[in-house]
């Protein structure tokens, strides 16, 4: 015992020496992985869900022997969405823990942020749901990768869906900011080389936190769409619905978010969702046997369905671990470069990490929402259908992109 207590001393005092952080020895055994999500705050309920995927794959991984032999820790770094706090707050974690691995969902500013941190500090910051184009476009760089999809691919895959099923006259209402209006610009893209003799036949915008829609609700009436597309979320997408079936609002609805389970139970009347449709990486109603194994696995552990967020963080970290796998090492270099190029298959299908500016080709999955479904009682998603990842990607030389 006193041999191990001496030799434990030395250990320290040849760590000061060489001035290596303790938390770094104290964590030989174990990879960190950084979750920058907004876990206090508006919009907590987003990031709660994201964590929660996050720590159901970090279990899965240990489960089955761990990462290289090491258990995968975890660690919630709450961003309060703020880009400062984010990277002020992993930036600790970096010099004191030696944390090489980052990754976030919830704000596209807080991942451009926490990715020129992760350049800057040789680590890697990866994202299942900040969807600006730009960070895999001209703000693109070696230490960021986006297992999942962006804004360009997200509209391509709902003009897709629209035109494969053949409507001729499109209303659009958006809100009027970056996000709403890049998702409607690639939109209309897309939709014009899909099904050039496709109308839009209104465009509106609206500002953020609009509380009275009949105005534009009103307008859409007019235009008599066949359909209205819309990128809206969070109260814009329910009080868009609440305000505009009572009016006559009678179309589809066509959104980026329209499987949310939170947002449908929260308009608690099924009466206005039945019917729209919505396209997401994950979904829960992906027919695979991956899918299912992974829905019932998580069901099983944590006596709820791993809905949208939690999908998608869940299935992000498990491409990580893969990478992390391949090169056979934490070394961040290698990671980077085991990642290139590799694809992984997963439960929302083959997800393959483009090289040339570390954007996963991913395929879409549309749904309708319907009364009946075998998940809640309220209406949720149908049978779901892919968008093949090759029918929405953007090429490289069209995304901005130089890698350095």
């Amino acid at each position: 015992m006193k041999r191990k207590i001496v030799g434990l001393v030395s250990i320290f005092f040849m760590a000061v020496m060489l001035g290596i952080p303790m938390g770094t020895m104290a964590a030989e055994d174990t990879i960190k992985v950084g979750a920058t999500e907004p876990l206090s705050g508006t919009f907590k309920d987003i990031g709660d869900r994201y964590y929660d995927g996050l720590k159901y794959a970090a279990k899965v991984i240990n489960e089955s022997g761990g990462l290289l032999g090491k258990k995968v820790e975890i660690v919630p770094v709450d961003t309060e969405l703020k880009p400062d706090v984010a990277t002020r707050k992993a930036q600790n974690l970096i010099l004191k823990d030696g944390v090489k691995f980052f990754c976030g969902g919830t704000g596209s500013s807080v991942g451009a942020a926490m990715g020129q941190l992760a350049e800057k500090q040789n680590a890697i910051f990866f994202t299942y749901g900040m969807e600006a184009a730009s960070m895999t476009g001209e703000k693109c760089n070696k230490h960021f990768f986006r297992p999942g999809g962006h804004s360009d691919t997200h509209s391509y895959a709902i003009a897709y869906m629209m035109a494969k099923k053949g409507y001729k006259k499109m209303g659009i209402v958006a809100q009027d900011y970056s996000f709403g209006k890049e998702a409607v610009v690639a939109f209309k893209k897309k939709l014009a080389q899909l099904s050039p003799s496709t109308k839009i036949v209104v465009e509106l915008y609206h500002p953020l936190g609009t509380k009275d829609f009949a105005p534009y609700i009103s307008q859409l009436i007019a235009a008599k769409p066949d359909v209205i597309f819309t990128p809206n979320w969070g109260n814009d997408l329910s009080l868009l619905l609440k305000q505009g079936r009572p009016m006559g609002m009678n179309q589809k609805i066509f959104s980026y978010f329209i499987n949310d389970e939170v947002t449908v139970q929260a308009l608690n009347n099924d009466d206005l969702m039945i019917g729209n449709m919505g396209v997401e990486i994950y979904t829960l109603t992906i027919p695979t046997k991956k899918n299912e194994e992974f829905v019932a696995n998580f069901y099983k552990d944590r006596g709820y369905y791993p809905t949208w967020l939690r999908g998608k963080s869940y299935t992000a970290l498990m491409f990580w671990a893969e990478a992390v796998k391949k090169a056979g090492t934490t070394d961040v270099q290698a990671v980077i470069k085991a990642w290139e190029g590799l694809s992984y298959d997963g439960p929302g299908g083959v997800w393959t990490m483009r090289a040339c500016d570390h954007q996963a080709q991913v395929p879409y999955w549309y749904v309708e929402i319907v009364k009946d479904n075998k998940f809640f009682k309220h209406a949720f998603e149908g049978p779901s259908t892919m968008i093949p990842a090759n029918e929405v990607t953007v090429p490289c030389e069209e995304t901005g992109c130089k890698m350095k």
